[in-house]
Formats: C-alpha cells, structure tokens, sequence
C-alpha cells in the first residue's frame, strides 16, 4: 500500500523558488574580483538566474549539458548555481587551482558545452581555450567596461548575455534523480574522477546541513564561504543557506588573514567554513596584529574540514575568538558531508580540555550516512572508540560510481563505499579518523596515527604546520619522520620538539627524527601531499634502533 502523499520532485528550482517566497530580501555580500563589495539579495539572485536560463536556452543548451565555471565565491557565480541546474543542465565546477593539464582533461572528459569565468583566470582561459574541443563559447563573468582583452573564440560579456533576457522563466519539471551538477576529485593519484550529484542528492544533503545536528543554519546567521564554490559545491551551503535564508558573505579572490578578518567585522560573520589552512592564516594574523576577535567580531562558530583540525588551532578558536568549532568530516564522493563533531546534553558540563578532546574527533554521522568500520577482512569491528579499522559508509548523497565509469566499481557487494581511511567509532557514534589506509606507518607490526603526531607537534608554540610521513627502516620496517614548517620569527630544534611530544604521544610513537622545510606541499584543495613528501624524502636514512 502506498501512502497518500503529494508527489513532488526534489529540485533545485524549489530551493530558490522557497528562497524568493520565504525571504527574498535576505543578502548576499560579495568581495568582487573587479574589487568593491556588492551587495544583493535572494531576490536579485533569482530574477538573473531566470534571465541566465533563458540566455542559456537562447544558446540552445540541452539538458544535460554541461555548463563549466572557472569562478571564485561570488554573487555571479550563485547566479549560476541555481540558473544552470534548474533549468536542467549540469553545473561543472572547475577547479581552478589545479594544473592547466588536468583542467584541459577534465574540461575534455565533462565535454563542457560552455565555460564561464572570472577575470582572475583570463590568462588561464586564454591559454587553455585552443584545447577544450567542446567549449563552444567562453563567458567573461563581468561586465562591457572590463571585458578581458585576450585571443579567446567566441568570447561573450556575461552581463550583456543576460541584460536583454526576460526575468520570467518557468523551471521544467524533472527528475529528482537528474544530475545537477558535477564536481572531480583532486586527482592525487591519476587523473581526476568526476562526481556527478543529483537534485535529489544535493538537496537530502542540503536539508541535513540545516539541521541542529549538521550546522544548525538559519534566518539569523550570516555565513561566510572560505570554502571555495569549487570545492563539492561548496560543501551545499549555497543551497542550505536559501533553504534557510541566511545571508552568505563570499569572500572572492582575497583568502588571507587581514582580508578575511575585514570580512568577519565588516559584515557581522556568525558562521564560518574553511579548511584548516585558511584558519591558520587568519590566527596568524590576529596574533601578529594583538587583536581581539572576541570583541571585534561576532563569530560564534567555526566549521572546520578538508583535513583533521589540530587541537591547537580549535583551543584559539574557543579561547580568542570565543567561538565554537565544529570539526567536519566528507569527501567530494559524499556530496561531501558525512560528520559533524556537535556535542551531547551529557558533554554540557564538561571541561574545557575534556571538549576539545572530543572536538579533535570528526563527529557523529548525519541522519543519511550510515557507516561502519571493519578489518582487513572485511569483518566490522566493534564501536568501542578503541578498534580502529577501514571506514565504509553508503547513502542516499554517496556516489555509487564515477561519471563516465572511470576507475570501475566502487562499492562492495553490500552496496558499501570503501572511504580510504582508517577510523574508530565510539559508543556514542563519535568517528574519529586515525589515518588515511595509504599513509598509516606500521611500526614493529602496530599502527602509528600520522594524523595525531601531527596535531600534537602543531600545538607546539614554534610550529606552523607539521606533517609526518614513514621512513623505511631495517627493524621495524616504518618509522616516522616529523616534519615541520616553523612560524615566522620562531626558533625550535629537533630537540626541543621531540621533548614536547614525549608527554603527549605514546613513547614508541615518538618520531625518529625531525626534518625542517619553508613549506609543505598541499593538493589544490588544501590537503598535505604526501605523496610529495614522499618523494622529497625517498632517500632519507633513519639510524638502526
């Protein structure tokens, strides 16, 4: 027996469409790439989205068709979030931090019909352009009077594209099940893999970020977007901010610390969401210039992701910025969400150190993520916080393959994704990553975390960032190798550090030596190479103990 509900599709159109109804003035401040800040609202949103759908089918897109950005976080840019993908074609974020070879192929492999992009990547298209073969036009994302002057076929003015358009569009009624938009992995290993999201899948996912589980959004937050609208839409918060109406702060191309604190100040920030890079610069600078952000800013949380966020970096967040961090945890895979670390009723009176211990672990699943842990055989393991094994998870916003098929099947016989990385769970569905399964160091037959050395050597007072890889050696087959970046002006030795990590990390833990560099080499979505570093130091020698 089937219920007897109304049957309407999950699309994108109906987030905005619930945006211009529920809170059409709600704001959207935006840091152009031409420089001054502009400021809009839902409502301007959605009548130039309408206007893009129709100068897209005026240039007879299909749905389907893939549409490509090259964009920072900007007003234009949510245009096309919603006009492109409600109109029925697939938005395609480029990534364009990535090298000119891979975006050539993963332009190629999408088969973008058109490219829309902002004048900081003018040079980029300029020399890329003779090479996507099925990029029809190329759309400057500014206006006449800025136009770019470079050698591009078929070269338009965004603003003119859509200037004569009607601001009435009638969304078509789809399948939730369309794809809506596409994203490619960063490509550490081979060529990148497209991730091809759904509307429904974009907005289940959307829905679990409003929750008070996921980041609690709401009408009474203004939310800045460190993560770039080229990361996995970034992380569904344009969509979960219509749904919710909080007013978006998008930063375009200006990601350092003075830049991002204006920001903050300026435009009265109670949420923001960035990688533990950006927030690294940011503290920098707060500490550099004698601050108070506590004062000056209205910041109260902070979702941090991308990578594990050291304890170090969410102590300055709670004790000077007097903001609450919460550590998140996703791949491009999984739309990306999968944890939020929120706390319990029971962790209400816990102390300080004891709640950024649990801070340190990613979080509890969201409501969609089902995941457990299991061993090398395939046996799950026990949810005791202790065991630690290969992290599975499967969902309704979980890729089932790779756009085109690329790298074959990816899910077990169960229908369970295998994420790369090694985990506990606790009694209290807490998750906490140990490792990636391909950079774990064995040591004597035991398991060393590279994760936890790193966010104990991080929270020494000298040390910028730190990474630790493993270095063969003829006992115990791995040893770590810790190896750091030191802040500006700050002096620390080899000594000095290896005695700060002996009361933090088990003895055996201990790194076997420590390797001091200018800086650390990080994919373009600000994750550690170590796969680089693996080969900067593939013939270092550690001495026999």
């Amino acid at each position: 027996m089937l219920g007897l509900m109304q049957d309407h599709p999950l699309l994108i159109s109906s987030v905005l469409e619930h945006a211009l109804k529920a809170h059409p003035q709600g704001q959207i401040a935006s840091r152009t790439v031409e420089g001054p800040m502009h400021h809009c609202s839902y409502a301007d949103i959605g009548r130039r989205a309408k206007q893009l759908a129709n100068a897209l089918t005026a240039l007879d897109v299909q749905p389907g068709d893939r549409i490509a950005t090259l964009a920072w976080n900007g007003y234009r840019h949510m245009e096309l979030y919603f006009g492109v993908s409600g109109m029925g074609a697939v938005l395609h974020t480029i990534n364009p931090r990535l090298f000119p070879e891979q975006i050539e192929f993963i332009a190629n492999h999408a088969e973008d019909q058109y490219l829309f992009f902002d004048l900081s990547f003018a040079a980029l298209v300029e020399q890329l352009a003779p090479r996507m073969k099925t990029v029809k036009a190329f759309i400057a994302l500014t206006d006449r009077s800025r136009m770019p002057a470079i050698e591009v076929p078929n070269l338009l003015c965004y603003e003119e594209l859509i200037e004569d358009q009607s601001d009435e569009f009638i969304w078509p009624v789809i399948d939730e099940r369309a794809a809506s938009s596409l994203c490619y992995t960063s490509g550490t290993t081979g060529n990148p893999k497209g991730v091809l999201f759904s509307h429904r899948s974009s907005i289940l996912h959307s829905l679990a970020l409003c929750t008070q589980d996921g980041f609690a959004l709401s009408s009474a937050d203004s939310a800045l977007l460190v993560v770039p609208m080229f990361h996995v839409n970034a992380w569904g918060m344009p969509y979960a901010a219509a749904m919710s109406g909080a007013r978006l702060v998008l930063p375009g191309a200006s990601l350092d610390g003075e830049s991002l604190y204006q920001l903050m100040r300026d435009e009265a920030v109670t949420l923001a969401l960035g990688v533990p890079t950006v927030w690294m610069s940011l503290q920098q600078y707060v500490e550099a210039h004698e601050l108070d952000p506590a004062v000056d800013l209205q910041l109260n949380r902070v979702v941090i992701g991308g990578a594990a966020a050291p304890r170090a970096q969410v102590e300055t967040f709670e004790n000077r910025f007097d903001a609450r961090v919460l550590h998140a945890w996703g791949m491009t895979e999984m739309s990306p969400l999968g944890t939020v670390c929120n706390l319990l009723p029971k962790h209400r009176y816990a102390t300080l150190d004891e709640r950024l211990d649990l801070q340190a672990k990613q979080g509890r699943s969201l409501f969609g993520v089902s995941m457990k842990i299991v061993d090398a055989a395939g046996a799950e393991l026990p949810r005791d916080g202790k065991a630690s094994g290969h992290l599975l998870v499967k969902g309704p916003w979980i890729a089932s393959q790779y756009y085109r098929g690329e790298g074959g099947p990816i899910l077990d016989d169960s229908g369970w994704f295998d994420t790369g990385d090694i985990a506990t769970i606790d009694p209290d569905n807490y998750m906490q990553i140990t490792d990636r399964a391909k950079d774990v160091i064995k040591s004597g037959g035991e398991w060393i975390s590279s994760i936890d050395l790193e966010n104990a050597a991080v929270s020494h007072p000298a040390v910028a960032e730190a990474a630790v890889i493993g270095i063969p050696h003829p006992k115990w087959q791995e040893r770590p190798l810790l190896i750091v970046v030191l802040k500006a002006g700050k002096i620390a030795s080899k000594e000095d550090l290896l005695g700060f990590l002996e009361s933090r990390v088990a003895k055996w833990w201990l790194p076997d030596d420590v390797a001091f560099v200018d800086a650390l080499p990080h994919t373009a979505t600000g994750k550690l190479q170590k796969m680089k570093l693996r080969e900067q130091f593939q013939d270092y020698r550690l001495a026999c103990r």
